[in-house]
């Protein structure tokens, strides 16, 4: 749960957001950050191959700073800026991951093990600084750059995982998919049946997400002589570009994925449908938030109640 004081205007005071900074969960934005981490390894591939890794990663590290200072300056959740945002980081966690290998030489293994601590820190600073992990806490600067942060991370681990399985380990582009498809298959069921804490279960699928989308990736795009299908690296980022476009635009019209505050009492029934999350508006005094504000529903309905 989060506290603030509500000013009549309907905002929040000392740095806090009226309304959430991130999506509600739906099944559309499991499906956007697969296909959105498949284009960011495509697209970050096609950069690495054709231009020099020293100017791409810095312009895109810049590109990326431009894009989360965009994201930082709205007050509340908006779709076309998150989603951008978020290929924006996928393409330059990419090319952190493959700068590593391919120009430092540094291990799959070893890249893999840095950036899985490097979250860990994420993690352990986040909680220890806001006692929540949850994403639908997300309604403060400080969590919003812990949200950033570990979101960046994921996606540098998550592709330093996939290389690691595809080529280290040797099983393969297809064979990696696979196999992360199975292992994301472990939080949804453990947080639709058997009770899983859905802070656990969301961070735990959204790090598989990563290698998932990226072994997919790399199976259509390399070469068949490595065991890809050879559609190469552009054609495989402008097709996979296409639904990322078309998703965020349904969402962008149909709001499924916006919490809203409603002027009267908190609404039930068929406001509550459709996946928006709908918020009685506070009164004029320092209180609790909404409950509905700090619920986790990644997989299932269970709340988050902060405890992990």
């Amino acid at each position: 749960m989060t506290t603030a004081r509500w000013r009549p205007d309907g905002t929040v005071a000392h740095g806090r957001y009226a309304a959430s900074k991130v999506p509600v969960i739906t099944a559309w934005f499991w499906i956007i950050k697969v296909l959105t981490t498949a284009m960011g390894e495509a697209t970050s591939d096609y950069l690495a191959h054709r231009y020099d890794p020293y100017v791409v990663v810095p312009l895109g590290g810049l590109a990326l700073l431009l894009t989360l200072a965009v994201q930082l300056s709205v007050r509340r959740y908006l779709t076309w800026v998150y989603w951008f945002t978020v290929v924006g980081v996928a393409v330059v966690g990419a090319g952190v991951a493959d700068a590593l290998r391919v120009e430092f030489k540094v291990p799959y293994s070893v890249s893999s093990a840095f950036f899985a601590v490097t979250l860990a820190v994420i993690f352990a600073l986040w909680f220890w600084s806001e006692r929540t992990l949850s994403i639908h806490s997300i309604r403060t600067r400080r969590r919003e750059l812990f949200y950033w942060a570990t979101v960046l991370a994921t996606f540098a681990l998550g592709t330093a995982t996939g290389d690691l399985t595809a080529r280290t380990l040797g099983l393969g582009f297809l064979s990696s998919g696979v196999l992360f498809a199975v292992v994301i298959a472990v939080p949804a069921i453990g947080n639709w049946k058997l009770r899983m804490n859905p802070i656990f279960a969301f961070w735990f699928a959204y790090v598989i997400t990563r290698p998932l989308g990226a072994s997919f990736a790399d199976w259509m795009d390399m070469p068949r002589r490595i065991g890809g299908l050879g559609l190469g690296e552009g054609p495989v980022a402008v097709a996979l570009t296409v639904p990322i476009v078309v998703g965020v635009a349904y969402l962008w019209l149909s709001r499924r994925d916006v919490e809203e505050r409603a002027s009267g009492p908190a609404r039930t029934g068929s406001a509550a449908r459709g996946g928006r999350h709908r918020l009685a508006a506070a009164p004029v005094r320092a209180q609790t938030a909404p409950a509905a504000a700090d619920q986790f529903r990644p997989y299932g309905q269970q709340p988050d109640r902060g405890d992990w």
